[in-house]
């Protein structure tokens, strides 16, 4: 893949071409995504809801011995969706999920294509991974991906809020990141550049992580190990999903442009 292209490859292209391969692009990583989070993913999950039903089960024996004496009435509440349900929905979650993001992403390439040099396969894998630097890596630092037996179900409001806020902050972080580039384009050196970008960057996340609450609501008997490796499996699960984004889109617009050299030529 050479670093430039002709304009008339980027020009030719309407939005509508580009959400289509989007789409595309994103289903297949999200069922790529999907077949990563029942591999690695589902075991870490299994074994942290057995912890929480352990848990339980002191207050459910306590709740069986008050209706045998006769003191509260009512049905044993079931939960809406089973295990087995979830992981049979979990393909059709993360498909719907990678094409829903795949269209967010063909628009904010199509829109980037205007202001960039790059061929568009290669800003397709740059677009990636900005987009995986900032509402993935930025907020998991501040607010790390918790199992189901984690977290008090009274502040989940409040910690989606924070970790919305935290995807904000990655936005934000790359996108005067990216307008300091622009500006030190005709200005400074390259390693100039990316050095003065990088710090930027990096001033903006730190400010931002200083500003929102720490919020740590894993209890001290809770495995470590456990927790570490669902974190990095979920790290993977993401992962996946803008890197196979990123290659798919890339690879569709490489295809494409092949396809329209060869028509106009013919």
């Amino acid at each position: 893949m050479s670093l430039t292209a002709p304009a008339p490859a980027r020009v030719t292209e309407s939005l509508g071409t580009l959400v289509v391969r989007g789409l595309l692009a994103g289903i297949v990583a999200g069922l790529l995504a999907g077949a990563v989070a029942f591999v690695v993913g589902e075991p870490h999950i299994d074994s942290a809801i057995a912890i929480e039903e352990a848990a339980a089960e002191p207050a459910e024996h306590s709740h069986e011995a008050a209706e045998t004496a006769g003191h509260t009435h009512g049905d044993e509440d079931e939960p809406l969706v089973t295990r087995d349900g979830q992981r049979a929905g979990l393909f059709l979650a993360t498909g719907l999920a990678g094409a829903a993001l795949g269209a967010v992403f063909a628009v904010a390439t199509y829109y980037a294509r205007r202001s960039s040099s790059l061929s568009p396969p290669v800003l397709a894998l740059v677009t990636a991974a900005l987009g995986w630097l900032a509402i993935e890596a930025v907020p998991f630092a501040k607010y790390p991906a918790n199992p189901p037996a984690v977290g008090d179900p009274d502040t989940i409001d409040q910690r989606t809020l924070l970790w919305l806020a935290a995807v904000v902050l990655g936005l934000a972080a790359v996108g005067i990141a990216g307008v300091v580039l622009r500006a030190l384009r005709a200005r400074a050196t390259p390693m100039t550049r990316i050095v003065v970008t990088v710090a930027t960057f990096v001033v903006v996340v730190v400010a931002g992580y200083l500003m929102l609450p720490t919020i740590d609501e894993v209890s001290d008997d809770f495995p470590a190990t456990l927790l570490w490796q669902f974190r990095v499996s979920s790290l993977a699960v993401q992962a996946t999903l803008w890197l196979v984004l990123g290659l798919a889109f890339a690879w569709l617009t490489e295809r494409a442009s092949r396809s329209e050299s060869r028509t106009t030529a013919a």
